[in-house]
C-alpha cells in the first residue's frame, strides 16, 4: 500500500544531488488543500542564529525512467 500523506503535511529530505549553492539544502513534498506541492528549504544563518528559508511551488515533472528511454 502506497503512503498517502494527509492535508496540511509534508516531508523534507537532504537534498543529495544539489548541482550550485543556490540549490536547494532539503527537498520534499507538502499536501495543502488536497494538491500535493514541492517544498524546498535553505539552512540559511542570520542575527538570532540558524534558520530555515522555504519556498512552495508546484510539483516537478516527473522524469522518466532509464528502461522508458528509447536509447
Amino acid at each position: 500500500m502506497a503512503y498517502t500523506p494527509k492535508d496540511n503535511t509534508g516531508s523534507l529530505f537532504r537534498n543529495e544531488q544539489k548541482k550550485n549553492e543556490k540549490s536547494p539544502d532539503y527537498t520534499g513534498s507538502i499536501m495543502i488543500d488536497g494538491s500535493e506541492k514541492r517544498l524546498s528549504a535553505w539552512l540559511k544563518e542570520g542575527k538570532k542564529g540558524k534558520y530555515l528559508s522555504l519556498q512552495i511551488s508546484d510539483p516537478m515533472p516527473r522524469q522518466k525512467r532509464d528502461e522508458d528511454m528509447p536509447f
